[in-house]
């Protein structure tokens, strides 16, 4: 038989604490043959990623392996120097991780830094090259796009290029870490459609770490699942997935959201009691003029958008990376000034609203966004950090700041001794109910939910929207959603409106939306979705 590319041996890592070693990973075993994809997949804080980091000698801090072996091609990469695995990294075994902004620097352009990642190498192709790879990976436009920084780019687009960075030296291994949890179906599709030629073409093998069963049903020759450190189950793609031998499996099957999967709310209509209207937007619209464009040109990211938020609803935007869905939020948000059009809250118009008048009506629209430890204050406490609009406001005194503290941890479903602790000490679950509970500190009317789930695994995905509409019940919330995941949005939504290229296409309920689409750009989204357990097969 032909030797594995990848061979780890009882892999155990361990990292330092206050209260001792504690152990992440422990003992995993398992191979990665030349040309195969396998995936690891299991909650949040299970280890994939730690072993992840292990086989590319990245390990976070005081984190160290502590037994075990890793063959790759031949070399044992526990003994190797760091000056040996610095020329094996990028060339030798490629990596994407998940998080853009934390991975790319914001003085580089985006092309200097794929530059970069070739010239490290000494691999050839320069500025062509780079280029090759932006379009390779779906960037619009890469001739402009190619001298663009970070922040000019989209969430959607600022993954890709991470993307065209792991593949810029075609490595042998690409370790892949939550590579799509940010980009849109169709994206997703193109992007995974890309490391599918590439492992059936040149014999790269990839390691898929994801939350998304559907995704590793689909793309995956063989399926690790993890729980704990430990590895539980381990198999074949489809029997992994569709007779799961192990309890925990079965949960996170159960949990995956799918079009067949019953909806949270009844979405049927809009009550005979007719809700107040908290939001209106009216033919709205955001232009830019960005570098690159000829003078006098004009970009919109979102125009003519219409909708309406009623108390106790939940409105839902869908669309590719770039649709202008976030943009919309913004707006709303009063982040960004709209170029046309009106927002009404409350019935009165954001853009003649005074500063004063504006900053009293942040307290009734408040966001969640997508990256909870982003938008939270490493150096605040927990119980500081849920305050700290209280403050902003002038709600209250110490001590009642202390009790809404207390009660809001309740409302989320977090225990009250996390209070003192920060954010690196919580799990990702954990950090995005911290941020609904800073979100609901000053008793908003409508909570703007950016991608609120999209990095979460199923489980805890399948609890934070549970309690969204459990709050939604009790608070008479309204709620603009956004999101790419057509399964969560049926799930959660009321009304549903899908944008494409800064204009709404399509509206209406999810049943109407997702089981008889009108437009073809719907039925391209919804052809799009990975197969198996998010189809509802």
């Amino acid at each position: 038989m032909t030797a594995p590319l990848l061979s780890v041996r009882d892999l155990r890592v361990s990292f330092s604490t206050p209260g001792g070693p504690f152990e992440a990973v422990k003992g995993v075993s398992f191979d990665v043959a030349a040309g195969e994809t396998v995936a690891i997949v299991g909650e949040s804080g299970s280890g994939k990623s730690t072993v992840a980091a292990s086989i590319n000698r990245l390990l976070a801090g005081n984190g160290r392996i502590s037994a075990g072996s890793i063959d790759f091609d031949g070399r044992e990469l526990t003994t190797l120097s760091e000056r040996e695995m610095t020329a094996l990294r990028g060339a030798g075994i490629g990596l994407v991780p998940q998080d853009p902004m934390s991975n790319l620097n914001p003085v580089h352009t985006v092309g200097a830094q794929i530059l970069e990642a070739l010239q490290v190498h000494g691999r050839p192709g320069g500025r062509a090259r780079v280029l090759e790879l932006l379009d390779m990976v779906g960037i619009p436009e890469p001739e402009r796009r190619v001298d663009q920084y970070p922040h000019e780019f989209s969430g959607g687009m600022r993954q890709r290029a991470l993307i065209a960075m792991g593949l810029a030296c075609e490595p042998r291994l690409l370790i892949a870490d939550e590579p799509t949890s940010a980009l849109d179906v169709t994206v997703q599709r193109r992007i995974l459609d890309r490391l599918g030629e590439l492992t059936g073409n040149s014999g790269t093998s990839v390691i898929l770490i994801t939350h998304d069963l559907a995704l590793a049903a689909e793309r995956a020759d063989r399926v690790l699942v993890m729980f704990r450190g430990e590895l539980v189950e381990a198999g074949p793609a489809g029997a992994i997935l569709e007779t799961p031998r192990e309890d925990y499996t079965r949960r996170l099957v159960a949990a995956a959201p799918s079009l067949a999967t019953t909806p949270l709310i009844d979405a049927g209509g809009v009550p005979d009691d007719q809700p107040e209207t908290l939001v209106s937007v009216e033919a709205v619209g955001r232009s830019y003029r960005l570098r690159g464009r000829a003078r006098g040109e004009e970009f919109w990211a979102a125009r003519d958008v219409t909708f309406a938020i009623p108390r106790g609803r939940t409105v839902s935007i869908v669309g590719e990376s770039g649709s202008g869905k976030s943009t919309t939020a913004k707006m709303l948000l009063g982040l960004e000034t709209a170029s046309e059009g009106t927002i009404r809250v409350g019935g009165k118009d954001l853009a003649r609203m005074g500063r004063r008048e504006l900053f009293a009506v942040r307290r009734t629209v408040q966001p969640v966004f997508q990256n909870p430890f982003a938008s939270l204050d490493p150096r605040y406490t927990i119980a500081d950090s849920i305050a700290e609009p209280l403050r902003v406001h002038r709600i209250g005194d110490r001590r009642s700041r202390g009790m809404r503290v207390r009660e809001l941890l309740d409302q989320v479903a977090l225990p009250a001794d996390l209070a003192e602790r920060l954010p690196h000490e919580l799990s990702g679950g954990q950090r995005q109910r911290v941020a609904i509970a800073r979100a609901l500190a000053v008793e908003p009317e409508l909570v703007v939910l950016d991608e609120a789930v999209s990095a979460l695994d199923v489980l805890v995905q399948a609890q934070i929207l549970e309690l969204l509409v459990d709050l939604q019940r009790r608070l008479g919330l309204g709620y603009l959603f956004i999101s790419h995941d057509l399964a969560v949005v049926n799930m959660i939504s009321h009304e549903v409106h899908v944008m494409q290229r800064g204009r709404i296409v399509e509206s209406g309920t999810p049943e109407s939306i997702f089981r008889s689409p009108q437009q073809d750009y719907t039925r391209e989204l919804l052809a799009a979705i990975p197969g198996g357990i998010a189809a509802g097969a």
